[in-house]
C-alpha cells in the first residue's frame, strides 16, 4: 500500500475493539453524546483545543460529526469516536490526522471526557489505534503531538511507547493566541 495514489479505494472497517472500548467513525445523530461530552468537559479543553471556543452548540457538534463521517469516507481524515463498551457511555475522541497516503503516515490526536479522565481509556485507545494503523493501514510513521505544556497528554504518548523525536519550537498558537512549542512523538513501523 505504500505511495497509494487513491487512498479512497481502500477498504478497511470504519470501526474495532479494544478490551474496554468501542472505536468507530462518526455518524449522523452523534451530535447530543458528543456535545454533551464537551460541556461537561470545557475546563480541561479550554487550554489545549481551538474547537471549544467558542462553545459548540449541539447544532455545530451534529454537523462536525457528519463532517467527519463524510472526510472518513473519502479517507481525508479517519475520526473515530470512542464508546465503553459496558453501557455504550460516550468517551471521548480520536483518530487519525494530517494523513500523507504517500508514506503512509497519520497522526492521531485525542481527548476525553472530564469524568473519565486517569482511567486508561486514551492510552488504551491509542494502543489500539496505533494497530489498527500499522496492521490495516501499512503506516510507515504515526505521530502524537501536542502542547509542550499538555504534560498529561504527552504521558500518554509515553506510555503507549512513542519515542520523543523533539520539540518545535513555537510553532503553533495556544487557544489565547500566544506562541507555543510542539512536542513531536513517533512510532516507526517495526518498533
Amino acid at each position: 500500500m505504500p505511495g497509494h495514489t487513491n487512498p479512497i479505494l481502500l477498504d478497511f472497517p470504519d470501526q474495532f475493539e479494544t478490551e474496554r472500548l468501542l472505536l468507530r467513525a462518526p455518524r449522523a445523530g452523534d451530535g447530543k453524546a458528543v456535545n454533551d461530552a464537551i460541556l461537561e468537559s470545557l475546563d480541561t479543553l479550554r487550554p489545549w483545543m481551538p474547537w471549544v471556543h467558542p462553545v459548540p452548540t449541539v447544532t455545530d457538534t451534529e454537523t462536525h460529526s457528519r463532517r467527519m463521517a463524510a472526510r472518513f469516507i473519502t479517507r481525508e481524515d479517519l475520526a473515530l469516536y470512542l464508546f465503553r463498551k459496558s453501557d455504550g457511555l460516550f468517551v471521548g475522541g480520536s483518530g487519525l490526522h494530517r494523513i500523507d497516503w504517500s508514506v503512509p503516515r497519520f497522526e492521531i490526536g485525542y481527548w476525553v471526557r472530564a469524568s473519565l479522565e486517569g482511567q486508561g481509556y486514551i492510552t488504551e485507545a491509542v494502543n489500539g489505534i496505533t494497530r489498527f494503523t500499522f496492521d490495516l493501514l501499512d503506516a510507515q510513521r504515526v505521530e502524537i503531538r501536542c502542547d509542550s505544556r499538555n504534560t498529561r497528554s504527552a504521558a500518554v504518548a509515553r506510555r503507549a511507547g512513542y519515542t520523543l523525536d523533539g520539540c518545535l519550537r513555537a510553532d503553533d498558537l495556544t487557544t489565547d493566541g500566544q506562541p507555543r512549542d510542539t512536542l513531536v512523538f513517533s512510532k516507526i513501523r517495526g518498533e
